[in-house]
């Protein structure tokens, strides 16, 4: 199999032997779809292929994934041991993600909980009633970091993972996120992405058994906060 070129450099967040850590940009898919074989996942094999001098198939899975429009950290496993327990961790919700995005609207508070029920219809999530045939429950918790004009900075913590989740609750609570046309944004942002960036994730390491915190800088720059509300050093709560 033709592996792509690594290049462009690939950010690295962190890295072991059964962990790889990475800063997706947006535009750019987590895996292969549709006939494509430029995807962070090509391209991280490629990384591991060149760098651990590993000239046949790479043993490479992603922990979760990232919509192609949004950034920030991508977890892969390198061994078939760590993706079963990372599999595991995250089947009982042992997994603190937190991302940020810049949305316009308001929210009920500035930290709250919003929760919904969601059903996957083609392309995107819909919100619809808890009876509703293939509903499923959707949470997260929100704190609002900064604010510029018509704009919001929040901090999202991920209670569940569903399809969409982030994009189509705040879509759904009239705050839909900066660039995102499919759940009615007119707020520009950069071309192929939406505010919308994973910023931190907290586990257990499913080999050391240490608590691990990985963290991913915004894309550079920040278009919708040069200046205040740029929390590249945030202090997490």
């Amino acid at each position: 199999m033709n592996l792509p070129d690594a290049a462009p450099c690939l950010e690295v967040l962190y890295e072991d032997n059964h962990l790889l850590a990475l800063n997706k940009p947006y535009g750019l898919l987590t895996q292969p779809a549709g006939g494509s074989r430029d995807s962070l996942e090509d391209r991280a094999r490629a990384m591991i292929s060149k760098t651990r001098h590993k000239p046949g198939n790479v043993f490479l899975h992603a922990v979760h994934r990232l919509d192609k429009v949004a950034s920030g950290i991508t977890l892969f496993s390198l061994t078939g041991k760590s993706l079963s327990r990372m599999n595991e961790l995250m089947r009982r919700q042992e997994i603190k993600r937190i991302y940020h995005a810049v949305f316009t609207g308001n929210l009920p508070r500035d930290q709250g909980t919003l929760e919904h029920f969601l059903r996957h219809s083609r392309l995107k999530s819909v919100p619809v009633d808890r009876s509703h045939p293939g509903a499923k429950r959707a949470v997260l918790e929100y704190r609002v970091i900064a604010r510029s004009g018509r704009l919001t900075l929040a901090e999202i913590t991920l209670e569940t993972g569903r399809y969409h989740q982030i994009r189509a609750q705040l879509a759904a609570s009239g705050c839909p996120i900066a660039g995102d046309s499919v759940y009615g944004s007119a707020e520009g942002y950069a071309a192929g992405g939406i505010a919308l960036h994973h910023r931190r994730m907290e586990f257990l390491h499913p080999v050391r058994k240490e608590r691990l915190i990985i963290e991913a800088l915004y894309p550079d720059p920040w278009p919708l906060f040069p200046a205040g509300g740029d929390t590249r050093q945030y202090p997490p709560q």
